[in-house]
């Protein structure tokens, strides 16, 4: 290893290791491991070290509420990944990459977020690890709120003390991520604590997941209740292990539609520990703060799919088995108060309960909310670029469209990852390549200068609300969905509160 790159950071020096292409730091932190007096607490300046640190293994992974069978790892999960052209060079345009998925998992070590591609295009890549679940959202009544989002701004600070020692510029850095995590990127342009952070976002499948304080101390307690603390504080849950109560939350999460008459929507999000409107961390939600004058637009690249909501009914076993009763219960609780059910079944009348179901399921979580941002960034004075993926996933025979999460191996380029060939198959056709070489193009540019190579998304501009739509044949036009624009229009997309 004596041959390999070494950094200089604030904290200390980092040895990182050359690949293909480009050179990799792995599992340097940010912040103090969040254990013992920290946990629940906000992140900590990092140690400093003497010598040489190893930066060649990924940082252990937080604890996640997912059902799926990770092992145990070290405490120490607030770490970053830096892939970069060259730590030589200077001037570099900087990704910081948030991989945080329904505010349940954020794995920085996930193939699909490889930085190869884009370092190959002369970017500087970020992954960042930070807390999720009840580690990172749980509302305590003795502990700051979103402290996933705390940690997030820890890793940007840290970002502008160091990434110039990696060849990447300070003043040109754009934060990005999909689902939660731009859920996350949307809530960091709104936050005093993160402005000069970053110039410009990048937020893919933006979600509509927030709390009221009352409905978030409210499932704080039950869940706490669950565990058997005596009290939802950090004194009470300090003691139990992580990986215990991560694996308690994602059995509570898939309780919640018993929750339906005392909790509403929240119930129907998949997550119960989602971030809350503080009022301090995070004053209000994203949209109405931008629209509201509260915060600066910045330079934005925002979309979604088209079929946002197959890939969840498909891999619930749901698909093709929706009924009246569950479209009806849909519109009842996910269209806009107080007349959005009527107005959906106006504007789609040929549509069966399937279509209904998926289509209030994809505006709610994540199309109406990914378009609003675009509308509320250009109202605050910033540029919106919006986009929507029309290009149908080519695995199980094509019913999976064009669906959640198919994008982000697309703009990578790692189709070669178990997301990407799950969604695209083991040998990516010549169609599904030129695809993903034009959406990494786009974020190169995007990173690079602030425009992505189509036109603005202007609410009331020329051409109405111009989207770029990303298919075998990509266009801009109209923005493709404004049957649903109409529906929500007028409408905030509110906290979650209690019914």
């Amino acid at each position: 290893m004596s041959g390999q790159p070494k950094v200089r950071t604030t904290e200390g020096v980092v040895q990182g290791r050359r690949r293909q292409g480009h050179t990799v730091f792995r599992g340097i932190p940010y912040a103090r491991p969040p254990v013992g007096a920290l946990r629940f607490a906000a992140p900590a300046p990092p140690h400093r070290w003497e010598g040489i640190r190893q930066a060649v293994e990924f940082g252990p992974v937080v604890p996640l509420s997912l059902p799926i069978d990770v092992p145990p790892q070290g405490t120490d999960w607030l770490t970053l990944d830096v892939g970069t052209p060259d730590p030589g060079a200077a001037g570099l345009p900087v990704l910081v990459w948030l991989p945080v998925g329904g505010y349940l998992s954020a794995v920085s070590s996930d193939p699909m977020y490889d930085p190869a591609a884009l370092a190959e295009a002369g970017i500087v890549v970020v992954t960042v690890n930070c807390r999720v679940g009840a580690e990172g959202f749980a509302f305590l009544d003795d502990a700051p709120p979103n402290r996933g989002f705390l940690d997030q701004i820890a890793a940007l600070e840290w970002v502008q003390r160091n990434i110039a020692a990696f060849g990447g510029d300070p003043g040109r850095v754009t934060v990005g991520g999909t689902s939660a995590g731009a859920g996350s990127v949307a809530a960091l342009l709104t936050m005093k604590s993160a402005r000069g952070l970053f110039r410009r976002a990048i937020a893919h499948s933006v979600p509509g997941l927030h709390s009221t304080p009352a409905l978030a101390r409210q499932v704080t307690a039950a869940f706490a209740h669950r565990l058997g603390a005596a009290a939802p504080t950090a004194e009470a849950l300090r003691d139990t292990d992580p990986w215990h109560l991560a694996a308690e939350l994602t059995s509570f999460n898939a309780g919640l539609q018993a929750h339906r008459e005392s909790w509403g929507r929240l119930t129907e999000a998949g997550t119960a520990l989602c971030p809350v409107v503080d009022g301090e961390v995070l004053a209000e939600t994203p949209w109405p703060a931008l629209t509201g004058g509260c915060a600066s637009g910045t330079e934005l690249l925002v979309g979604h799919a088209r079929d946002e909501f197959r890939y969840f009914s498909v891999v619930s076993g749901r698909y093709g088995t929706f009924t009246e009763e569950d479209a009806r219960a849909a519109l009842e609780l996910l269209a806009p108060q107080p007349d959005g059910a009527r107005a959906y079944r106006a504007a789609f009348p040929q549509a069966g309960p399937e279509e209904l179901v998926e289509t209030v399921y994809s505006d709610a979580l994540f199309r109406m909310p990914s378009q609003r941002l675009a509308e509320a960034n250009a109202a605050a004075g910033g540029t919106s670029y919006l986009f929507e993926l029309c290009w149908t996933a080519p695995t199980l025979g094509g019913i999976l469209g064009a669906c959640h999460s198919l994008d982000v191996p697309l703009a990578f380029g790692t189709l070669d990852s178990p997301v990407g060939t799950q969604l695209i198959g083991e040998e990516p056709t010549d169609e599904a390549i030129a695809l993903s070489r034009q959406l990494q193009e786009a974020w190169v540019r995007f990173v690079t200068t602030g425009d992505p190579g189509w036109p603005t998304h202007q609410p009331g501009g020329p051409g109405g609300h111009l989207t770029h739509v990303l298919d075998t044949e990509s266009k801009t036009l109209p923005y493709p969905e404004q049957a649903s624009r109409r529906i929500w229009e007028g409408h905030w997309l509110a906290p979650f509160d209690l019914p």
